[in-house]
């Protein structure tokens, strides 16, 4: 008789700036507890960090390079005429970081989500070039210059599916892990045309996100909300919140993975 098969689990790493970083946390502390991650969905700095686990670099060393991150190594200004970041070092930076990889070679499966733009459709990518696709998921409407790809005008996928739950149950996950850093923060200051762009998209995204959240089976939170999205300071209390928010989910992940072995 064969063996049980064993439940594929799913990581949906959500949108959120440099709150993103936390998902390098809830990595490194479902690495330490033996909680294999079979499938991942990103959308902007989720699809990110994914992109960069899903390639082999450990959760440790992944710590490591965020702590070091500064804005001068990934943007490059230009003229504003649909954004005010070019893209092209966040490009290469990507294409460094994942070998210059196609999606479809990496260790892990994993889909990157976009928005169209144009359309206001939801564009996954699950094959293609890494760089290429991460910098059209991380594109935000008003900051980056959207990225065209095959004919279509691409911006963060945070506009139409903040964290991409129902992506993963397209790709045939049994148990879905949502991580939701964008939380919106009600006494951040605005202070600049950037926090503007920023904090209308989270109020926005929050609704839409709603309705999503209900295909999950469980959703991590780490409590990043007092953090700015663009302001790449307190990385390492970033993915420490992240850690702590993973551990105390740690039982529940496990029962959710032997409850689902049950049942077959």
């Amino acid at each position: 008789m064969a063996g049980k098969r064993k439940p594929t689990l799913g990581l949906a790493l959500g949108s959120g700036g440099a709150r993103g970083f936390a998902h390098i946390g809830v990595l490194q502390t479902l690495q330490s507890h033996g909680i294999k991650v079979d499938m991942l969905a990103g959308s902007s700095m989720g699809s990110l960090v994914g992109a960069v686990y899903a390639n082999g670099i450990d959760p440790a060393m992944l710590g490591k390079l965020a702590t070091h991150l500064k804005w001068k190594h990934f943007v490059d200004f230009t003229v504003p005429g649909m954004g005010f970041v070019a893209g092209e070092k966040v490009k290469e930076l990507i294409r460094l970081l994942t070998h210059g990889k196609r999606i479809e070679d990496l260790n892990i499966p994993l889909s990157i989500v976009a928005t169209d733009i144009e359309t206001g459709e939801r564009v996954v990518f699950r094959e293609g070039p890494i760089d290429q696709a991460v910098r059209a998921s991380i594109s935000i409407p008003g900051i980056f210059v959207p990225e065209q790809v095959n004919g279509r005008l691409l911006v963060d996928g945070g506009v139409i599916d903040r964290v991409p739950v129902t992506v993963l149950r397209e790709m045939g996950a049994d148990i879905v892990i949502a991580v939701d850093v964008a939380q919106v923060d009600s006494t951040m200051k605005i202070r600049s045309i950037f926090d503007v762009i920023v904090q209308t998209i989270d109020v926005m995204e929050r609704e839409i996100f709603q309705n999503r959240i209900l295909a999950a089976d469980l959703v991590i939170r780490p409590d990043v909300g007092q953090y700015s999205s663009i302001a790449f300071t307190g990385i390492e209390e970033i993915i420490e919140l992240g850690q702590q928010a993973a551990e105390r989910s740690v039982f529940t992940i496990k029962e959710l993975l032997a409850n689902w072995e049950e049942k077959q």
